[in-house]
Parts: C-alpha cells; sequence; structure tokens
C-alpha cells in the first residue's frame, strides 16, 4: 500500500474529514455565543469571538493544503472540479460561523427580552443543519474506500436526507423571528433592528452552507 501511495499520491478525503471537523468547532461555538449575547457578557463574546477566528484559520490552513497537494496522479472516486466545490461549500459553513461572531463583537447589541427564546431557537435550528451535514461529512473517508457506493453511500445519504427540511424549518423560523422583531420596532432603535437582522442573515447563510454542502457530497455519491 505505501508503494501504491508513493506513485499516485495521497488521498486528499483523510484531510477534507479534518477539515470538516475544524468547521465543525467553529459551529458548536454559535449557541454559546448566542447565550453570552442574551445576558450582556461581551467579554465572553470577545474570548469566543478570537476562539471561531483562531479555528476559522487552522479550517483554512487544512483547506489551502488540501487544494495545494490534491494528487494528479491519484486515481480519485470523484471528479476534482466536484471535490473542490465541496470543499467550498463546507469552507463556507465556517465563514458564516465567524461572521455571526464578528457582527456580536462590532456592537454591544442587546436582545429584547421578548425576542431571547426566538434568537436561541434559530440557534439551535441552524446549528442542527450543520450537525446533520458534518455526521456525514466525517464519514467521507470511509465513503472514499467504497468509490462512494454501496452500503456506505446509502449510509451516507441517508443521514443528509434531513438537511433540505432542516433548512426549510430555518427559513421559516428566521422569518417569523423576523416579524416579532419589526412588530416590536416602536420599542426598538433603528441600529438595533439592523443588527439584529444581520443576526438572521449571518445564521441564515450558516444553515445554506450546510445544505449547499449535503447537496454536492449527494451530488458526489450519485456520480460516483
Amino acid at each position: 500500500m505505501s508503494l501504491i501511495r508513493e506513485l499516485f499520491g495521497k488521498s486528499p478525503f483523510g484531510p477534507l474529514v479534518e477539515h470538516a471537523r475544524k468547521v465543525h468547532e467553529c459551529v458548536k461555538l454559535v449557541r454559546p455565543l448566542m447565550e453570552a449575547c442574551v445576558r450582556e457578557d461581551w467579554e465572553a463574546i470577545h474570548r469566543l469571538q478570537d476562539t471561531v477566528t483562531k479555528l476559522e484559520y487552522e479550517a483554512d490552513v487544512v483547506k489551502h493544503e488540501i487544494r495545494d497537494h490534491l494528487p494528479r496522479r491519484y486515481f480519485l472516486p470523484v471528479s476534482r472540479p466536484d471535490l473542490d466545490r465541496y470543499l467550498h461549500c463546507q469552507d463556507n459553513i465556517a465563514d458564516a460561523a465567524q461572521d455571526f461572531a464578528v457582527v456580536l463583537l462590532i456592537r454591544r447589541t442587546k436582545i429584547h427580552p421578548a425576542l431571547v427564546q426566538g434568537f436561541l431557537d434559530f440557534v439551535d435550528q441552524v446549528v442542527l443543519v450543520s450537525e446533520t451535514l458534518m455526521g456525514a461529512a466525517t464519514e467521507l473517508e470511509a465513503l472514499a474506500e467504497t468509490s462512494f457506493g454501496g452500503a456506505e453511500a446509502e449510509s451516507v445519504l441517508k443521514k443528509i436526507s434531513g438537511l433540505g427540511e432542516g433548512e426549510w424549518k430555518a427559513d421559516r423560523m428566521q422569518r417569523k423571528l423576523s416579524q416579532h422583531i419589526y412588530s416590536l420596532e416602536k420599542e426598538l432603535d433603528p441600529i438595533t433592528v439592523i443588527f439584529y437582522e444581520k443576526f438572521l442573515q449571518t445564521l441564515s447563510a450558516l444553515a445554506n452552507a450546510a445544505e449547499n454542502t449535503g447537496d454536492m457530497l449527494r451530488t458526489m455519491i450519485v456520480k460516483g
């Protein structure tokens, strides 16, 4: 096996799983960030934002390593362009998590008491969408060993089957929360409303990126 790998290069799928895990570490900090905002703990937000930025940077390092060393002679079970698109989609998840942390950091935006539960529920749904995707993404290495087919492929497809519905639920929650925000506009200053919308947009982008990554993974399996 070592001779074969010397001749044909190393598989990129192990590093792709490592990248997925780094991305998920970023996502796992979204709920603590929102909780810190609710309790107006600005120092905690600063610390968490630093951590997200560090993790996102580490994910970028892995991403660049994958792209720089994507083997030209290794017999990949999927096309290189599809693999690169998948990596791009997965990277967008970490970017969205970092964007959310930055939005919380740049202004000390207090959450109206009537909106607290709505924001927490929305965050939980967004994180759930990402967790669903990551449960499948971490199976990439095993999936590659079966050439993206067989029982392993069926198992991964089953794991990502609920992504569309999960993202749809997140979209519905976003709309309802946005409506709730504007129902309180007489109690809120305009800048606060703008930042609430930024919260929603970055969180929605995270859920969308997770769904897009799942769609790309599904495409690779179907083509395989």
